[in-house]
């Protein structure tokens, strides 16, 4: 295909974006290979109840998604206008939210980890074993909060390298750490799942430090607690209007994911095992096309913001583009990577014939992943359009994909890959409503304000 100049500028730009986005998305899928592989030394049970356990990570990870691009959709457009204070007080709004919420799982998790535990599994060793971990990963749920609302503002301004580089040193350090604590590198004892739990924490609070030191320097937008004492006014108006229903459209997507969690946990050890590889293998798959997502929102946002409405309707369509082809390749990296995860997988015999199914389908599931992402967590947010998202996902995933798992698993009691096949339709019936959304042009608005 030839592009044109205009074409090969506007790519070159979203790229551009989505470069360091990719290489942190790659740092975050080594952190999950990384686990699981240490883990392989420690045996099943660990693998599954780390699967299980981190759920609730994940849950918290959408959180603070939900909040950044909630905070990016305004800070994107504000800074395509100029306007650093409105971001500044922007920030502030959203730390208020991602502090409470992460106090309101920390707590728990300190308190009563073996009855979050029994959400997933009867299992008395996976209950265990999983309380021990939430115990110690409790601690870093405060840190995370606070540096993953800053990291979104970082890059809704466009300063992913700085936003990449904290990321990847901290994934970098997991990584190490991880080694010392589950083999007993350097004297350390050999703490297993509890290694992994403590390797997190650590690298988070060390990200934390070095967000403080990023906003200490940092001539643009610093974190700045004091903000969240600030009265909101239409700011926070906005936020709770835009922002709001994208957190409350990533917490329903993420519990929903984390019931096929508890479906397949009850199905028995070796489907969680498999599964724990297979969202491995998955997430080196959408590395690409995730990233595409994170960067056509800044971008995108940045010309709303700055009233480019026909620049950011085309812009949008070619990020959509570059979502489908990376997908694409995203789905050929794990047909040619499974062979090699089923070989050295020390899984039981059944539980590595569900690997190969799970594996098949994943080949052609990113693409309704990809697209769904872009348009809903990408566009429609850039232009302040998250009510769709909502109430897409709450008839898709509440009405539709969990009630379907439940009553395959537990009523028609069906064979296990069938239940899997039948959750990874999710994202594909959404796909008529969603595509609708998008040709309808509703998505495509200024939402700043002349005075803040």
């Amino acid at each position: 295909m030839k592009w044109n100049k205009e074409e090969r500028i506007a790519y070159g730009k979203i790229f551009r974006l989505a470069l360091p986005i990719i290489i942190q998305n790659l740092f975050s899928a080594a952190i999950s290979s990384a686990d699981v592989i240490m883990l392989n030394s420690v045996g099943q049970s660990a693998i599954s109840a780390a699967s299980l356990a981190v759920q609730y990570s994940s849950i918290l990870y959408m959180v603070y998604y939900g909040l950044g691009t909630g905070a990016t959709m305004l800070c994107a457009q504000y800074w395509g206008k100029g306007e650093l204070r409105a971001i500044e007080r922007v920030e502030g709004i959203a730390l208020r939210f991602s502090i409470l919420i992460s106090l309101l799982f920390a707590i728990p998790a300190v308190g009563v980890p073996q009855l979050m535990m029994k959400v997933f599994t009867n299992d008395a060793e996976l209950i265990e074993l999983g309380a021990s971990y939430l115990r110690i990963i409790s601690v870093s749920y405060l840190c995370w909060s606070i540096s993953e609302i800053y990291l979104a503002v970082l890059r809704s301004i466009e300063r992913v390298r700085t936003s990449t580089a904290l990321n990847v040193t901290a994934l970098m350090l997991n990584i190490f750490l991880n080694a010392v604590f589950v083999y007993g590198w350097f004297g350390a004892p050999k703490l297993g799942i509890r290694g992994v739990a403590l390797a997190t924490s650590i690298s988070r609070a060390v990200q934390l430090v070095l967000c403080f030191w990023v906003s200490a320097v940092s001539k643009d937008v610093k974190i700045r607690l004091r903000a969240m004492f600030e009265k909101g006014g239409v700011l926070l108006q906005d936020f709770i209007r835009l922002s709001l229903p994208a957190l409350g459209n990533d917490i329903l997507w993420s519990v929903a994911f984390s019931m096929y969690s508890v479906i397949m946990g009850h199905m028995g050890t070796d489907v969680v095992a498999a599964n724990s590889l297979v969202v491995v293998v998955r997430n080196f798959g959408t590395v690409m096309c995730f990233a595409i997502a994170s960067a056509s929102g800044i971008y995108v946002g940045k010309e709303i913001g700055a009233n480019q409405l026909e620049a950011a309707e085309r812009d949008g369509s070619r990020a959509l583009r570059l979502t489908v082809a990376t997908a694409a390749v995203g789905g050929a990296l794990i047909a040619v990577a499974s062979p090699f995860v089923i070989r050295y997988a020390s899984l039981t015999e059944t539980a590595t014939g569900y690997l190969k199914i799970m594996l098949a389908i994943n080949v052609y599931y990113i693409m309704g992943s990809a697209v769904n992402t872009t348009l809903i967590a990408g566009l429609f947010r850039a232009g302040g359009d998250s009510r769709f998202g909502l109430i897409c996902d709450a008839i898709d995933m509440w009405c539709y994909a969990v009630p379907l798992g439940f009553i395959a698993a537990f009523a028609l009691k069906l064979p296990p890959m069938v239940v899997y096949f039948l959750l990874c339709t999710d994202e594909f019936v959404k796909w008529p409503w969603v595509l609708k959304r998008y040709r309808s042009k509703k998505w495509l608005k200024n939402i700043t304000r002349e005075e803040v």
